[in-house]
């Protein structure tokens, strides 16, 4: 019998291997959900990480689950377990490496995979191999939901965000004034937008789920998206007017008192006055130019280095200048070197072009998609950067549990020394997961964005709106109807729906969607291939010791 604390070592290495995969969650699935922000150019790298840094790891530990069953989605039988704790404990183990292995793997790879299927199929993998497939729900409930989302989520999702955007190019892009009717319509983007995200984070998030009826749920998204609207329209409005058409010079922090704010210079005046400024500096001589540049600094003229060129002398310089040592370095300029060094380590993650414009072998699918007004695309920047906030936040708060849950099992058995129906997570694990993904959206998450974004197809802030808005719309419908969809299947299908408005087939990458797709259908099966091999070896190998 089990006691409490025992097998401290299998704790010890659980804690580090759901790192790992909480540190593989992020570069996969958060990069996801920025993936088509930065595509678009409506947020830079560096942004996305930043804002992801603090809406994933609030929403793991503001909304994250406070109790996760024992076992994931109840995939396999938990009464299997119950006279050898320890076995579990080794289970979860096996399933967070063989979980970690394939996510990071597609990561590196620029694969999206669901987390939720890896972790899923990793449980299954050393289910079956203590006690056979019979361990394994094989039901609709089961492993058949999980086959079926392959091709559920993509498509419905396609379709949905298909639609959103075919209103938006008919009602805006394509009007002879696109600016005025986008300034017009807005306010009504920003209400529908956050009255559907407020409800997708009450419903999606484990914390905020049974606190309020649905009834309830869909009044505070409203609520909320009137409020948003009415006061996108007081002041977003004008402050947009103000750029686009007036061309003023208004920064972004003007937005709540662009009433107050007296007119600007215009940025063509801006321009104008900088150059006539830099002109008259090098008038009096302020500025050396070219030809000045050179002779301070020394350099010769080519007169000067021909007859260097013929001296005798010239032959020797050479040697001359190698026989004279370089002076050491002082230790302000090796501490200076070493933190460029350290700096380009950490920074290497955020320091990526990930959007693929002048990727030459992308480029006849991205003449192929057809572009509008730029101002009008800018107008719907600010709501893509919306629905990626809130789909990151309901993210940490609901899919950090496939690498804390495992984890939170086994440090509930390690106290207890018996296997329970439910275990609570501690906020050290939340936090422990939070910080994970952070990481790994930093410094691993470029690969899959650089993958998904303009790789699929060319992507524009309104029709990165349109693939995240269906996704998140998907997500919310196929989970009140208990249909089974994955959230990484639903963006890929999304950007490929919006994708397809352009009526031109040759918009979409096909061989990439079909790499990625191939990642969705191996990710069960890997995952649970390497849990399987690894739970066996510790199970059933040789050892000097025998329990029970």
């Amino acid at each position: 019998m089990m006691n409490p604390f025992d097998f401290t070592w299998i704790f010890g290495v659980g804690m580090v291997v759901a790192f790992i995969d909480a540190y593989g969650i992020g570069a996969n699935d958060v990069a996801n959900s920025f993936a088509s922000s930065i595509s678009s150019g409506s947020l830079s790298l560096i942004q996305a990480v930043i804002i992801a840094c603090f809406t994933e790891f609030l929403g793991a530990l503001l909304l994250g689950s406070g109790v996760t069953k024992t076992i994931k989605n109840g995939i396999i039988d938990i009464d299997l377990f119950q006279d050898t704790p320890e076995m579990l404990m080794m289970g979860m183990m096996c399933a967070l490496i063989g979980s970690s292995t394939w996510v990071l793997t597609a990561t590196r790879f620029g694969w999206p995979v669901s987390t939720t299927h890896s972790i899923i199929g990793a449980i299954c993998g050393f289910g079956i191999a203590g006690f056979g497939g019979s361990a394994v729900d094989w039901t609709w409930n089961g492993i058949i939901q999980i086959v079926v989302s392959w091709f559920l989520s993509p498509a419905l999702a396609g379709v949905i965000a298909a639609i959103i955007y075919t209103i938006t190019k008919y009602a805006v892009l394509r009007q002879v004034d696109s600016v005025k009717w986008g300034l017009r319509l807005v306010p009504v983007y920003f209400f529908f937008t956050v009255a559907i995200c407020v409800f997708y984070i009450c419903f999606k998030a484990p914390g905020a789920e049974g606190t309020f009826e649905i009834p309830h749920m869909i009044a505070i998204g409203f609520g909320s998206g009137a409020v948003i609207g009415i006061y996108m329209a007081l002041f977003l409005c004008p402050w947009l007017k103000r750029v686009v058409i007036d061309r003023e010079d208004v920064k972004w922090y003007h937005i709540p008192i662009i009433w107050w704010v007296p007119k600007q210079r215009s940025i063509e005046e801006g321009i104008e006055a900088a150059r006539k400024e830099l002109e008259e500096a090098e008038a009096n001589d302020q500025i050396p130019k070219a030809d000045d540049e050179e002779k301070v600094a020394g350099e010769p003229t080519p007169l000067s280095e021909k007859l260097a060129d013929e001296s005798p002398e010239s032959s020797n310089a050479g040697a001359n200048e190698e026989a004279i040592e370089k002076p050491p370095k002082t230790l302000r300029e090796r501490v200076f070197e070493a933190k460029e060094r350290v700096l380009a380590v950490l920074l290497h993650g955020i320091r990526q072009d990930v959007r693929n414009l002048n990727n030459d072998k992308l480029a006849k699918m991205h003449q192929a998609a057809e572009m509008y007004d730029d101002d009008v695309e800018f107008m719907f920047s600010y709501l893509q950067i919306l629905t990626a906030i809130v789909a990151s936040f309901a993210h940490g708060s609901n899919d950090v549990s496939n690498a804390i849950g495992p984890l939170a099992t086994i440090f509930d058995i390690w106290q207890h020394g018996a296997v329970g129906a439910s275990s609570q997570v501690p906020v050290w694990v939340l936090v422990y997961g939070g910080i994970a993904i952070d990481i790994g959206l930093a410094t691993m998450g470029y690969r899959l964005m650089r993958a998904l974004g303009n790789n699929i197809t060319r992507l524009t802030p309104s029709r990165g709106f349109s693939a995240e808005l269906g996704a998140a719309l998907t997500v919310l419908t196929a989970s009140q109807l208990e249909l089974p969809v994955s959230s990484t299947h639903c963006i890929v299908g999304a950007t490929v729906g919006v994708g397809l408005c352009n009526g031109n087939l040759r918009a979409i990458n096909w061989k990439m969607l079909g790499f990625t797709m191939l990642g969705w259908v191996c990710t069960l099966p890997i995952a649970g291939i390497v849990s399987g091999l690894i739970y066996a070896f510790c199970a059933y190998g040789p050892s000097f010791v025998y329990l029970r």
